[in-house]
């Protein structure tokens, strides 16, 4: 158990993560260089093994974590809960709007794809062009499961989504009713936390195996040639995590960037390497918890931010990422179809629910712009190739902004407790989950 303490610690834990990001990276590259099969596989099924870990606990936190967090703003009655949830959506697409502005600016700039010529392989593209593109009327005719179950044995993120905020709201309205149901959810929610818990030390392990497979995979020869893309998005991304969200903590929440890197980097580290928002939904939520949020509207915010709050993926990167597509093919993009790109990052936050959301969002928004379906498809396999590397930056932002947002709105509201906010606080679920508090 002291060993297991004293690698829990956030420097200790730090330092772990980036040296198996090296070594992964470098196993990799000597499995590229030297054609070792053997080593490829061994680094592709560990980083397997772990993604399935975390893509195993999203569908029962997503659900679990909603109807918690809907029926603890009880305490904070109906008419406070409801401006609560405005303020949080207004913010929500404040912040996209900003997001996806940055992004346009960077692409507009810089020009990534300008020059480039990269051929997918052509059963890449018939793989990608066979998947049911982004689009308003799919986003409609997915929200709604025809079967409550198939939801989640399908692993539908946005028709569990829409199930958990049915349900919570009905045990919302049922009060004392649905108590028993309440309770039962809060256990699994917090037995489902203390299992993530586990999966976060073995991080190290599954980032080695998750880069050591992209640079096992890729190496230079398809990488290199689609390098202004990579260094856009994260160049934009950056430019959100770093510079919009800390002047935002600053100015309206009041907050010290400083305190609120602190307190959330294990949680954005996370997401870094997990790549995955919802997996790093404990984390996410117990840090808004640590930075002196209230913890019922902490519950329902950062889930729902979880499902709808991407800044990364829904915002930074199908900017990049549909003016890159358009410079590489020669399309030429009018300002109604900037004006467009920008409109689907502020409204078209849901079709990110889940973890093909970058792909949704990305030929929703190239659909938006009136791209050919050939260019799209061909397109999008191009940057597919890179997704792991790009995604990597995006689930960070995402995680970044679905913490902040529920700070600014805390401190707006007088629910951000100043105390909490500047006293020392472990890293989140390294030393296990904080008990979801029980409404009175």
């Amino acid at each position: 158990m002291s060993f297991v303490r004293s690698y829990a610690k956030p420097k200790v834990f730090g330092i772990t993560v980036l040296a198996a990001l090296v070594l992964g990276a470098l196993a990799g590259y000597v499995a590229k260089s030297t054609d070792q099969a053997w080593l490829t596989t061994t680094l592709g099924s560990i980083g397997d093994v772990f993604t399935s870990l975390l893509q195993f606990t999203v569908i029962p936190l997503v659900f679990t974590a909603i109807v918690v967090g809907i029926t603890s703003l009880r305490r904070l009655g109906t008419s406070r809960a409801a401006r609560l949830g405005g303020k949080t959506l207004l913010w929500f697409a404040t912040t996209s709007l900003i997001a996806v502005l940055i992004g346009l600016a960077i692409a507009l700039v810089f020009q990534p794809g300008a020059g480039v010529r990269v051929e997918p392989s052509q059963a890449a593209v018939e793989k990608l062009a066979a998947r049911d593109p982004g689009s308003w009327s799919t986003l409609l005719e997915t929200l709604i499961p025809s079967n409550l179950f198939s939801a989640f044995t399908e692993g539908e993120v946005l028709q569990v989504v829409f199930i958990s905020v049915l349900v919570g709201f009905a045990a919302y309205a049922l009060g004392e009713k649905a108590a028993p149901f309440v309770t039962l959810t809060r256990s699994v929610f917090d037995l489902i936390q203390k299992v993530v818990g586990w999966i976060v030390l073995l991080a190290p392990i599954g980032v080695f195996g998750l880069i050591g497979t992209a640079f096992a995979t890729y190496g230079n020869s398809f990488v290199r040639p689609l390098f202004s893309l990579i260094a856009s998005v994260y160049g934009g991304s950056l430019l959100v995590l770093f510079v919009v969200y800390p002047l935002l903590l600053r100015f309206v929440g009041r907050v010290s960037p400083v305190t609120f890197f602190a307190k959330a980097w294990t949680a954005i580290q996370f997401a870094f390497v997990s790549r995955s928002s919802g997996a790093t939904l404990p984390l996410s939520r117990q840090t808004a918890a640590n930075l002196g949020v209230d913890d019922d509207y902490a519950s329902f915010a950062v889930p729902l931010g979880t499902t709808t709050k991407m800044d990364g993926c829904a915002a930074v990167y199908p900017a990049i990422a549909t003016v890159f597509i358009a410079n590489l093919f020669g399309v030429q993009l009018g300002v109604w179809q900037y004006v467009a790109i920008v409109a689907v990052a502020v409204f078209g936050a849901l079709a990110t629910a889940g973890t093909t959301g970058w792909f949704t969002m990305l030929t929703l928004t190239l659909g938006a712009v009136n791209m050919p379906p050939e260019v799209i498809a061909t397109g999008v396999a191009v940057v597919y190739a890179i997704d792991p590397i790009l995604d990597m930056v995006r689930t960070a932002t995402n995680v970044t902004g679905q913490i902040t947002v529920p700070v600014l709105v805390a401190r707006t509201e007088g629910l951000l407790d100043d105390e909490v906010l500047n006293s020392p606080s472990e890293p989140p679920l390294l030393t296990g989950p904080r008990p979801t508090p029980v409404p009175a």
